[in-house]
């Protein structure tokens, strides 16, 4: 399922009906591996023509909150989720061999959607003013959003689709980096103040 359908899914307040154990929450620690492409349609055979991935890796964004308690909130990090569905998970592979090929260009893909959701954890941080409408997010979502497809989609066709592993693990070591040098920005994590000026 493509990171636009879960921003209209968000936008019309509808959720994918999947089981919790169906999804990975994003972690440091967390590795992605061939069981975790779920999708029925997932097949790995001598008789696959073309190898291709969809990465089941989305950002999601949803709070509910009072207007008293949504006017003096600043930090949203909790509010914003890098997810992986098993579910929305599928690969063609014409061996286990390529099939590790897309799962680790998966990775990158997931690793990406965590480097954004921090991006847009610190666009809601730096622009919530006190007085700012519920909606105030989206702008700043989409932009975020616009940009990660775009990331994505030049890693995908520069690598040719990860044939050329060494672009895909070049620019995923750029994006575990940026992802490190974002650590004031990670889901549980709270900014640090701003010094004002004066």
């Amino acid at each position: 399922m493509s990171r636009v359908l879960f921003l209209l899914l968000f936008l019309l307040g509808v959720s994918p009906n999947w089981a919790q154990d169906e999804i990975i929450e994003w972690t440091a620690n967390y590795e992605l591996n061939l069981s975790d492409f779920k999708n029925p349609e997932s097949e790995i055979a001598s008789s696959v023509s073309n190898s291709f991935v969809q990465s089941g890796a989305t950002v999601e964004i949803g709070f509910q909150m009072s207007s008293i308690s949504f006017m003096f909130t600043k930090n949203f990090n909790n509010k914003v989720t890098s997810k992986f569905y098993k579910k929305a998970a599928f690969l063609f592979a014409v061996d286990t061999l390529n099939a590790k090929r897309l799962v680790r260009l998966s990775q990158f893909d997931f690793d990406l959607t965590e480097l954004y959701a921090r991006k847009i954890r610190k666009e809601l941080y730096e622009n919530k003013k006190t007085f700012s409408k519920g909606d105030f997010f989206q702008p700043y979502f989409e932009k975020m959003i616009e940009e990660l497809n775009s990331v994505s989609g030049k890693v995908y066709k520069d690598s040719e689709f990860g044939l050329k592993m060494d672009i895909v693990e070049k620019e995923h070591e750029r994006v575990l980096t940026e992802i490190k040098e974002l650590s004031d920005f990670c889901k549980d994590c709270k900014p640090p103040k701003r010094k004002k000026k004066g």
